[in-house]
């Protein structure tokens, strides 16, 4: 890898972790249809967050990743649907270990090595914890651009964590604040959101309204130099 890889974004990493994931445990259904890949973004298990994509939020994302190179569309002889797949180990040249190790990652967040080590076993099976710490070690020191970075202990954690670079830098301070208090429920989201948008609303309501009061002043102004 000559250049670093642009930042991706938060559905991009959804995306490409689940097209890395599904070319190694799904093999005989790789690559994805558009549907079985909204499908695996949106898996209640082995996801953190848990999202709930529409296809798309999925084809924005791949067309995202096709632009940075890291996916394409795969059109064979036998296939009457486009299908996707990644490009992240000819991009990168990774090994097996650290394309197990990056895809964990891409799809469950910060963990620490034992986490990684029994997530990674379909990928590659490492004897130790010492082995995943080495790779990522190796990850971490890529050149021009480190891969993965290991985060600070947090508040309330006995064990270090790891995170991927592949949307930029790490927010320390910011995982430290969400570490202190419980991450909202779903359905707080949800509310919070309907919030800010309903209070969004009202204001432009607003701003029409007295946009509307000082034209019918003005029309009325108007009027009355020919009365």
């Amino acid at each position: 890898m000559d250049e670093p890889l642009p930042a991706l974004n938060p559905h991009e990493i959804r995306v490409l972790g689940c097209l890395v994931e599904k070319a190694v445990t799904t093999p005989d259904y790789y690559p994805l249809t558009l549907n079985s890949l909204t499908l695996a973004c949106n898996q209640q298990s082995n996801r953190d967050p848990v999202v709930a994509f529409d296809e798309t939020t999925v084809v924005r994302a791949l067309d995202g990743l096709r632009e940075k190179r890291l996916a394409s569309v795969f059109t064979g002889a036998e296939s009457r649907v486009a299908k996707y797949k990644h490009a992240l180990t000819d991009a990168l040249l990774l090994t097996p270990a650290e394309v197990g190790l990056l895809c964990m990652l891409m799809l469950r967040g910060p963990q620490t090595l034992a986490e990684l080590r029994t997530r990674t076993e379909r990928f590659q099976p490492f004897e130790s914890l010492a082995e995943v710490e080495e790779a990522l070690q190796v990850l971490a020191a890529r050149q021009p651009q480190p891969l993965v970075v290991k985060l600070p202990r947090l508040p309330g954690t006995k064990e270090p964590r790891y995170a991927h670079l592949l949307a930029g830098p790490i927010d320390v301070a910011a995982l430290a604040a969400g570490a202190a208090s419980p991450a909202p429920e779903p359905a707080t989201l949800l509310v919070r959101a309907e919030n800010d948008r309903l209070a969004q609303l009202t204001a432009e309501v607003a701003a029409l309204r007295a946009e509307l009061a000082e034209l019918r002043q003005q029309f009325a102004e108007f009027r009355k130099q020919f009365e």
